[in-house]
């Protein structure tokens, strides 16, 4: 009991935490305002607006620098791998996006010509990268949530 009363005192990741959680129910909205639709996986699912990746990084890096110092080695650790992880958001898995669209649509085409070999609803997933934009709405997200949490 008392490991769970540390872990949920630790301001820090409660900051990642809540971050996370925003970014992903901000996501489901987003998606059923442009879509018409309710999909509950966008809740877990990656890709969208905004990105949830870039928001815990940012918001675990923001709580670190006015938790801990923004001189801090801590500090340089969580700022380093937010960098990371928003570069490979917005780089490799939004390739890796692309490539899944452009593989689903040529499997489709073989569908449609009659191949018995591909079996219906084999599809890679499409939702796993990031625009800029996402990328940059996920980084103000996640330092505004550090900003709010530091200060409540």
């Amino acid at each position: 009991m008392e490991q769970i009363k540390l872990f949920l005192s630790n301001r820090i990741l409660l900051t990642g935490l809540i971050a996370f959680a925003s970014a992903q129910i901000l996501k489901t909205i987003i998606y059923l305002i442009i879509n018409k639709e309710l999909r509950l996986e966008r809740i877990f699912g990656d890709g969208g607006m905004p990105s949830g990746h870039t928001a815990t990084v940012t918001s675990v890096a923001a709580a670190t620098g006015l938790n801990c110092g923004f001189d801090s080695p801590v500090f340089a650790v969580a700022f380093i791998l937010a960098v990371i992880v928003m570069h490979d958001a917005r780089g490799v898995r939004q390739e890796t996006g692309k490539q899944a669209r452009i593989i689903n649509d040529i499997l489709e085409t073989f569908r449609n010509q009659g191949n018995k070999n591909i079996p219906p609803g084999d599809q890679l997933k499409e939702f796993v990268g990031h625009t800029p934009l996402q990328v940059i709405v996920g980084a103000i997200l996640g330092i505004t949530v550090a900003i709010i949490v530091h200060f409540i």
